[in-house]
């Protein structure tokens, strides 16, 4: 027997295509839903446009029938947008509210159709509880859900026989076999491109190597390490020292860098992207961002020049550059905005700093893109700013899944961990993830303990 879906508003602003992801089932439009969908639209953010897109699909299925009977979709799924419910609800749940109003449609389905399963599609965790209580199945809508424990984490540790990290060293290169991982039954049979690697030797656990797996040669290939460092800055552990050679490798063309706060993930970034643009020239210009949140926002509700408006949203990237110059507070030109070093670099066409905002339509050849606080995007989101890369782009995400300001994301469904996931066998990308925190102590100490 089908299904009856019934969708919430926000599953169709986080998702307008979800009414094509459910199958051959039936799917069950509210008529308040329609409402609410039409006041967004208007809205110049992420959810207009997603309100908007829903409007454009149900108008043009008025050509193959009435709403009111049903319309069949491409999938073998039955759409229909209902008046409403008639069920009573208790008096506690007044029925001017629409959430009200759809759970009161939930319980005339249900009554109308005991054998059939009905479930209430919705993001809100309040309504699912209230839905619950009134004997309704309600789920979350997480097509791409990614459990964050079993999220790729882009390193792996092998205990290998003797002899075989020193022949590592040696012959800077060794297949990824058997001989790999005979004294470590757990060890992964396979490995994913750019996966990296800690050789452990199994008699001498303290004696290790560190390499990146080669899809292309099949084999752990060493890391790239500058021995003048970042910008003068360099590697406190392993995971940074990974990231500094997927920074560093033209040939991967998008890294993802997951971790808590204070493990340096915008730091090193960014210091890579000055030393791929100002040093080599690889490319043309650094070009840093970061979601003013929520994204889509105009802010032209800050007073002052472009510049200023983004201060406050900008700071944190600024205050790394200024670290990477050595420059001190009194150097700076303002006590909020860039410092001297980045005024230069901007002031040269060498840094460009913008929010995500108007990112929608762009095309960006040449440059390398940091995209600071990206656990803050939506899945589609990802996919914009992704796709606006142009010849010889490198894009670089950075983002903690447990700092998550977005409402309509969590640490299982947002953006970054969506990309990590979908790319994680490509060899133009790369993934690690960060464990320690290097900026201080107690940055170290309120992660694990707050």
């Amino acid at each position: 027997m089908k299904k009856a879906f019934i969708l919430d508003t926000n599953v169709l602003l986080f998702d307008p295509l979800a009414i094509y992801k459910l199958g051959a089932n039936d799917i069950v439009i509210p008529i308040v839903v329609i409402e609410e969908i039409d006041r967004f639209k208007r809205e110049m953010s992420e959810n207009g446009r997603h309100a908007r897109h829903f409007s454009r699909l149900i108008d043009d299925m008025r050509k193959d029938g009435e709403l009111s009977k049903g319309v069949n979709l491409p999938n073998g799924a039955l759409l229909t947008v209902e008046l409403g419910g008639d069920a009573p609800l208790p008096s506690e749940l007044a029925m001017d509210k629409a959430d009200n109003k759809m759970l009161s449609l939930a319980l005339m389905l249900k009554k109308e159709q005991p054998r059939r399963p009905i479930v209430f599609l919705t993001k809100d965790a309040n309504l699912r509880i209230k839905a619950d209580a009134l004997g309704v199945v309600a789920e979350d809508y997480e097509p791409e859900n990614v459990a964050p424990d079993q999220l790729y984490q882009g390193t792996a540790t092998i205990n290998v026989e003797s002899g075989l990290v020193d022949e590592f060293y040696a012959n800077k290169r060794i297949p990824y076999g058997d001989r790999i991982f005979e004294n470590d039954k757990e060890a992964p049979k396979s490995l994913f491109a750019n996966q990296y690697v800690i050789l452990k030797d199994y008699a001498n656990p303290t004696h290790t190597a560190m390499g990146r797996y080669s899809k292309e040669l099949g084999s752990i290939v060493p890391l790239v390490k500058p021995p003048e460092g970042l910008w003068g800055i360099f590697p406190k552990n392993a995971e940074q020292a990974f990231a500094v050679d997927a920074l560093l490798n033209d040939d991967v063309k998008l890294v993802s860098l997951l971790g808590k706060a204070g493990t340096g993930k915008t730091l090193f970034a960014i210091a890579a992207g000055l030393v791929k643009t100002v040093d080599e020239g690889t490319y043309q210009r650094l070009l840093v961002s970061r979601p003013v949140f929520p994204l889509g926002k105009d802010i032209g509700f800050l007073p002052g020049t472009v510049e200023e408006k983004l201060n406050p949203w900008m700071q944190p990237i600024y205050d790394n550059i200024d670290f990477l110059f050595g420059n001190t507070s009194a150097n700076r030109t303002n006590r909020r905005g860039a410092g001297k070093g980045a005024q230069e670099l901007m002031n040269q066409g060498m840094l460009q700093i913008e929010p995500l905002t108007y990112i929608r339509g762009r095309t960006i050849p040449q440059q390398y893109l940091i995209v600071d606080e990206a656990q803050n995007l939506t899945p589609h989101e990802i996919k914009t700013i992704i796709t606006r890369a142009g010849d010889d782009t490198k894009i670089v995400l950075t983002g903690d899944s447990f700092q998550i300001d977005n409402p309509y994301v969590d640490s299982a469904n947002n953006g970054l961990v969506y990309l990590v996931d979908k790319f994680k066998s490509e060899s133009i990308a790369a993934h690690v993830t960060f464990l320690k925190g290097e900026r201080s102590k107690l940055s170290e100490l309120a992660s694990n303990l707050l």
